[in-house]
């Protein structure tokens, strides 16, 4: 599992692997306190995206993409 170095390379990798197989992906995200670090990991089963980071001016980019995930997962179409 490797980590993607820039949000949008993230961003646009993990809506591609969503929009490609919809009912297959995961999407986890995990804080930890002691480093003040979030990971945000999309899955498949086949292939892995994740995205560190400990900067707190982008967790607005993050509340933006999981608000957008979270709609197309709810979509019908």
């Amino acid at each position: 599992m490797v980590f993607v170095k820039s949000w949008e390379d993230f961003e646009i990798a993990a809506e591609n692997m969503y929009m490609a197989n919809p009912c297959q992906c995961r999407f986890t995200m995990k804080y930890t306190h002691q480093r003040g670090a979030v990971v945000l990991k999309l899955t498949d089963n086949a292939k892995c995206v994740q995205y560190k980071t400990e900067v707190l001016s982008e967790l607005r980019r993050i509340e933006k993409f999981s608000g957008n995930l979270i709609q197309m997962m709810a979509s019908k179409e």
